[in-house]
């Protein structure tokens, strides 16, 4: 017994230990990272426009150059690394999932650089995505230099975004519950230890050097009636749809940038320009940058629905030329931003309509901020746990619990299961689904398949099959060609009962004309989902989709050992 408790005891005095360090780290990085966005945002707005302004009918056209001189050095960035582009929590994810936690060192400063003076520049794009992977990529490189485990780092990383979320909110639980939702896909209740412990320790660090974590007060005393419910389910039904829409719309943004024939290096400006031009437009809005201050405004009642609803649309338009341009940032805050004025603008026009209800635009604005950002995510459950943080009330609850979770369901239809995260991942090949615990969806192909299998090729007879299935004891074979590409997929209940003349035609005549394969980047549950539709004990696993080279074989057995291997990692016993 003795050994027992001292293995246990040992065990979780090291994963407290490591989770109160990944918060340090984690809270200690968002607090840099909002000081040099502050440093930046002097260089450009209080320096730099001075020397630019020119008015044009009430205009400052200098706003325009702004955003499109931070996309220059942006730019330069890419180039050189064009993996910093976007909001950088799809890159924790893809670490914890595919990589082992690992995040390259000189990945993370060179996105902290970047993001900063997109966002000191103007560019429309949060930090809070940004804040979450700087503290997931300083903890990786922590664990990597403590020599921890896999699965060790697995989790810190998963405690240091945790730690810089919650910093930047003011919001623990929220921060916790965001990490567990994005990355883990769900909650586990064990792992809700040091995940808490990072979180509540970030959080303080920001506290305690910063003295405030979010720069909005919300207004005190709000609620809302019973009589409303049906309302906020309608708000979170249309938010819903615009997420979908919205999440898919981005991506088409990035699409065009990228198959433009521009120069690389001006892609980013082009989109700057835009975003200026707009930014020009409402310039003390919260266009340029997080946009914080027009949620203040929305909150407050200080805007008509006129325009709630137009700084909505152009907060979606600026940053998809920010985001889609590629630079560096991300899609929390402008989510937040997006909800809140078209939440809003419900609320008024609600108000306007029913004036017997004697609703609250603020509640309604809050409840939008949930169910689009719930939607794009597909993370209700951080956002209802975040509305709470932040007003210190239980009051909105209901309203906000009605929006968020038809904010998420609807977007999960016509998303199919993906997330604004997750389809930046579908892109580079990687397939994971959002929305509930995963396991299998955490190994990935690649690391369980047997590499150098035996293959059959589709020039030897049935005959040769057979002597191969009794000489290996494997009872199904991959098929290729004379370039090693699969062609079929052989296994004994092809052979059981063929006469000994069929037995010496070659296995091309033989090999089954519907047949699954998988990919290295695929995780496990699909490859087993794709062994029990083929009805095959045994899957090829090739390059892709257009190449269909040979590269090894994972059989049902891979899986229920990954299973069972995943499960112990991904519980700290």
């Amino acid at each position: 017994m003795k050994p027992r408790w001292n293995s246990y005891v040992g065990k979780w005095a090291t994963v407290i230990f490591f989770s109160v360090i990944a918060g340090l780290v984690g809270g200690l990085g968002a607090v840099l990272f909002r000081l040099i966005i502050r440093a930046f945002h002097i260089v450009f707005f209080e320096w730099m426009l001075p020397f630019i302004s020119v008015d044009f009918h009430g205009f400052n056209l200098g706003y325009v150059l702004l955003p499109a001189a931070g996309s220059l050095l942006v730019g330069v960035m890419v180039v050189r690394f064009p993996q910093i582009r976007g909001n950088g929590i799809p890159e924790v994810i893809e670490a914890v999932i595919f990589r082992g936690g690992d995040i390259p060192g000189r990945f993370a400063v060179v996105k902290t650089l970047a993001t900063a003076i997109t966002i000191g520049s103007g560019g429309s794009a949060g930090r809070e995505g940004p804040i979450g992977f700087i503290g997931a990529a300083l903890t990786s490189i922590l664990a990597r230099w403590f020599g921890l485990s896999k699965d060790m780092r697995k989790l810190l990383v998963t405690c240091g975004l945790a730690a810089g979320i919650a910093g930047t909110f003011n919001t623990p639980l929220a921060g916790a519950m965001f990490a567990l939702e994005v990355v883990y896909m769900g909650a586990f209740s064990i792992n809700l230890v040091p995940i808490f412990i990072a979180s509540i320790t970030g959080n303080a660090v920001t506290l305690a050097v910063l003295k405030k974590a979010f720069e909005i007060n919300i207004p005190g005393g709000i609620g809302h009636t019973l009589p409303e419910l049906p309302l906020f389910f309608l708000l979170g039904l249309f938010l819903g749809v615009l997420a979908a829409f919205y999440a898919r719309f981005l991506y088409r943004v990035v699409d065009a940038f990228e198959g433009s024939e521009t120069n690389p290096l001006l892609k980013p400006v082009l989109g700057g320009f835009g975003v200026g031009f707009l930014g020009m437009l409402f310039p003390a809005y919260g266009i340029f940058g997080i946009g914080y201050e027009g949620m203040r405004m929305a909150f407050y009642g200080e805007l008509a629905v006129g325009m709630l609803l137009i700084l909505g649309i152009v907060k979606m338009l600026a940053t998809a030329l920010t985001i889609g341009s590629g630079s560096s940032g991300g899609i929390f805050a402008p989510s937040l931003y997006i909800g809140t004025m078209l939440g809003a603008a419900f609320g008024e026009a609600v108000r306007f309509l029913f004036p017997a209800l004697g609703a609250n635009p603020t509640v309604y604005a809050l409840a939008g901020m949930a169910a689009f950002f719930s939607g794009m995510t597909q993370a209700p459950l951080t956002q209802i746990l975040m509305v709470t943080e932040l007003t210190r009330s239980y009051a909105v609850l209901p309203a906000v619990m009605t929006s968020a979770t038809m904010g998420f369901l609807t977007a999960r239809f016509f998303l199919g299961g993906e997330s604004i995260y997750t389809l930046k991942l579908l892109r580079k090949g990687y397939h994971v689904k959002t929305g509930k615990p995963v396991i299998l969806e955490t190994i990935s192909v690649g690391e369980i398949m047997t590499r150098n299998p035996v293959y059959v090729t589709e020039d030897m007879t049935l005959f040769e099959v057979e002597h191969l299935i009794a000489e290996t004891g494997h009872d199904c074979f991959p098929v290729v060609n004379e370039n090693m590409e699969v062609v079929g997929v052989i296994g004994i209940k092809d052979i059981l009962k063929r006469s000994s003349s069929l037995k010496r035609l070659r296995v091309r005549r033989f090999t089954r004309r519907a047949y699954g394969v998988t990919y290295p980047t695929e995780t496990a549950q699909e490859a087993f989902e794709k062994l029990m539709a083929y009805d095959q004990n045994l899957l090829p696993v090739v390059e892709g989709p257009r190449n269909r080279k040979l590269l090894g074989v994972i059989t049902k057995r891979d899986i229920y050992r990954a299973y069972y291997l995943g499960l112990e990692g991904m519980y700290i016993d």
